[in-house]
């Protein structure tokens, strides 16, 4: 049995699947989710687990070279915003138009979707590589 980093099979999987620049997208409640997208939902009731406590998770076991979000976020989801930059000081950090932002996750390897219930908590994640 798996003892560290993530225990979700199929979050390590699809991690450990990536290479340099693929994307994952950890989802809100709300994002809308394409029927073709793989889509890992680990949510279990509303705004738990939140967007954050997932992604301090991801992190421990993905290279994460830049981040994209929706422009939204910094006018109607202040304290996520404030959070992520929090968490990447040196990755390249870059916003969308929301519509644009729902394009580019569907070219997503995988769409975690968690039970944050807070505007605009979607966040793209581009991987880098190890060396």
């Amino acid at each position: 049995m798996k003892k560290q980093g993530v225990l979700n099979r199929e979050i390590a999987s699809a991690l450990a699947r990536l290479g340099h620049t693929d994307t994952i997208v950890l989802a809100d409640c709300g994002l809308p989710i394409p029927d073709h997208m793989k889509c890992i939902d680990v949510s279990l009731s509303l705004g738990t687990p939140g967007v954050i406590q997932v992604l301090e998770t991801i992190k421990e076991d993905m290279e994460i070279e830049s981040v994209t979000v929706a422009v939204e976020m910094e006018s109607d989801n202040k304290e996520i915003l404030t959070e992520l930059h929090n968490h990447f000081t040196k990755e390249k950090f870059s916003s969308l138009p929301h519509e644009e932002f729902k394009k580019a996750a569907n070219e997503a390897k995988v769409i975690i979707r968690t039970g944050e219930a807070t505007p605009y908590s979607n966040i793209i994640l581009h991987s880098g590589v190890i060396f």
